[in-house]
């Protein structure tokens, strides 16, 4: 349909995860009539994440730093750990305000389809940081889908023997959400977790 250039842009954009070949056409067209110095600035942005982001030695957030801001901030409860798969999902978290503990990323989930086993995540790293006991409080914040009930399911028994508060984060309806449009697991997950309500 399109060629020289602009197919080459098109196919660049729709290698990006997320971007199908209309949203990877759009994406192509807006660059394409946008002023050039906000494409300049794009390009440098680009270019400047590779060169200056990297994952915190600690928790494999993403930083600029050796340490990420959360890991260095005094603040922040060093017992409580919370395990998640990516960088985005500690966003997700700490835009709640809810918990003040530390992260640890995983960089991933288990995923036997995908070729991804425990070795390809930064559990052996977690490990270590449990190693001297400062950490009372394990949260397993995996995504609910199969891969994260794998992993959990996985750290879970790995953790037991450690002697640690293990604990996973709830799941079930979405506030808003109807009970007819509920999967089946949702439902399920949310009739586990009910709790009392005193009136």
């Amino acid at each position: 349909m399109y060629d020289g250039i602009m197919a080459d842009l098109i196919d660049e954009l729709g290698r990006l995860p997320g971007i199908g070949p209309k949203s990877a056409q759009r994406l192509a067209f807006h660059i394409l009539q946008a002023e050039p110095a906000d494409v300049r600035r794009l390009a440098e942005v680009l270019v400047s994440v590779k060169e200056r982001a990297r994952f915190c030695s600690t928790c494999g957030h993403v930083t600029e730093e050796e340490q990420c801001r959360i890991c260095r901030d005094p603040r922040r409860d060093p017992h409580s750990l919370c395990v998640v798969e990516e960088s985005r999902d500690v966003i997700a978290i700490e835009r709640t305000a809810e918990y003040r503990g530390r992260y640890h990323v995983l960089g991933g989930a288990i995923s036997p389809i995908d070729g991804v086993g425990p070795d390809d995540l930064r559990i052996r790293e977690l490990m270590q940081r449990l190693a001297d006991g400062q950490i009372t409080e394990v949260i397993i914040a995996t995504d609910p889908n199969l891969e994260g009930e794998a992993t959990a399911t996985y750290l879970a028994r790995m953790l037991a023997p450690l002697g640690l508060e293990v604990t996973r984060l709830a799941s079930g309806l979405p506030v808003g959400g109807d009970l007819e449009y509920a999967d089946e697991v949702t439902l399920g997950r949310a009739f586990a977790g009910r709790r009392r309500v005193d009136g």
